[in-house]
């Protein structure tokens, strides 16, 4: 795939900010909805500040050599549940997180210090491209799921599992569908600008639909027509107009922590490091999968250039250094790489400016309340193309696979059909995904058929 933007490219200034808010969109659903399920006070606005500094940091451990954003982790929801479940308080809970977070940040420093003496070699060797491949296109085929609920708006379902098209079904799909095919026709048959940001053009379409449906819902009563959510934008001025109507400081983590310091307690630490620390190894298999799918768009290595050392370092510090602020462990996201792919704009200029946009804007209430309000249904038919971009780039590495070969047919198939068939195991207190049980059965079904030297097709 051509890029249009080289990782090193610089945009033009006013090119460079429309880049970049389209990077916001694209992670800006999934960071925020992090906070929404864990609740307890946590709020979208230091979600997105935490994302934003995270990815800063991460820039610069990589050197500014990665084009990838950090959003808020999914895999540590539970983690973050278990750290206020433990807590006597709502101070503690905080802290715990931050706690949290810096347990998932030291697992992640250690292994960057055996990566940066032993080098990557074992990594290549355990998770060749007959493992990466499928376990890249199970993570965007195990997002498809979340992808539809949110075109229908999270509707009934009927006993086979299909959605209701009830009529407020049908006014999310209509909204879904229009911010889907606009996203793919900029992207496929737009001009200069329009081709490099269809999400953008693409949401701001779906809104617009959504606006109109909900306009007219309102004025014939029909609360079925209404897709759009102006709660938020209610929220601004709900007692009267003032500075925080247009400016607000988000609620930081660590200033709500502070006063859990005088409730700390060791039994509690134990807690949070049983919560989270597991956790981290099974996202470090995460991030292998999605620096070697971003490697494969840039056509450059990353586990070799910066390193994975660094790129390792950038995700744990970064993750610390965001929970700080925003409470959630960062994660590089698979929507920003795949944001990458479809706009083939890999400029890391325009990811750091995505990162100073998102601390930015989490200080302007309008916007975040914009952002908030932007209906789940438009999101929806952006996140089926981007989810659909992560399988296909997955499905490309398979391509390369020997599928001739019995050995690759049984790794590739194991991954799949167990990552697909939702092969998620709950041990203790630990929650194995089914992407990371996918993988490691991958990787235990690779090294026991590689006892015979097998020609070289990976």
């Amino acid at each position: 795939m051509q890029l249009v933007f080289q990782v090193k490219d610089k945009p033009k200034f006013t090119q460079l900010l429309v880049f970049a808010f389209q990077q916001l969109l694209a992670i800006m659903a999934a960071t925020i909805a992090v906070p929404a399920i864990v609740g307890n006070e946590m709020t979208a606005s230091a979600a997105l500040f935490g994302a934003g500094v995270g990815t800063l940091v991460y820039q610069l451990f990589t050197k500014f050599k990665s084009p990838v954003f950090l959003g808020s982790s999914f895999a540590f929801i539970g983690s973050m549940l278990a750290a206020f479940a433990g807590a006597t308080s709502m101070s503690l809970g905080y802290l715990g997180l931050i706690i949290g977070a810096l347990f998932a940040g030291l697992v992640y420093v250690i292994i960057a210090i055996v990566v940066k003496i032993v080098g990557v070699g074992w990594i290549n060797k355990l998770m060749p491209a007959v493992v990466i491949g499928p376990t890249v296109a199970l993570i965007g085929l195990s997002l498809a799921g979340a992808a539809i609920k949110d075109v229908f708006s999270y509707g009934p379902q009927d006993a086979n599992g299909s959605f209701v098209m009830s009529t407020h079904a049908w006014v999310s799909f209509i909204c879904a569908m229009v911010t889907l095919a606009v996203v793919v026709l900029c992207s496929t048959y737009g001009k200069k600008m329009a081709r490099l940001i269809p999400f953008i053009i693409g949401i701001l379409a779906g809104y617009v639909v959504a606006v109109i449906f909900t306009l007219i819902g309102q004025q014939t009563g029909n609360e079925a027509l209404v897709i759009l959510d102006l709660a938020p934008f209610a929220a601004l001025t709900k007692d009267g107009i003032g500075l925080s109507t247009f400016v607000a400081l988000p609620k930081f983590t660590f200033l709500t922590a502070i006063d859990g310091v005088k409730e700390f307690n060791w039994a509690y630490v134990a807690t949070i490091a049983v919560a989270y620390v597991p956790v981290a190894f099974v996202v470090f298999a995460e991030h292998i999968a999605d620096h070697k799918n971003l490697s494969s768009i840039i056509e450059s290595d990353l586990l070799e250039e910066p390193g994975l050392h660094r790129t390792l370092l950038g995700d744990g510090v970064g993750s610390f250094v965001g929970a700080i602020f925003g409470g959630c462990p960062n994660t590089t996201y698979g929507e920003s790489v795949g944001c990458v792919a479809i706009t083939r704009n890999a400029s890391v200029v325009t990811i750091t400016a995505a990162a100073i946009m998102s601390i930015a804007v989490s200080f302007i209430s309008p916007f975040v309340a914009f952002l908030d309000s932007i209906p789940g249904c438009v999101m929806g038919g952006v996140c089926m193309t981007l989810y659909g971009f992560i399988a296909v780039s997955g499905l490309k590495m398979i391509q390369k696979i020997d599928l001739e070969n019995n050995k690759n047919v049984f790794v590739v198939s194991v991954i799949l059909i167990s990552g697909i068939g939702g092969m998620a195991m709950a041990i203790g207190k630990v929650t194995l995904t089914a992407i990371a049980c996918a993988l490691i059965l991958g990787i235990l079904t690779n090294v026991m058929l590689s006892g015979k030297k097998e020609k070289a097709d990976e």
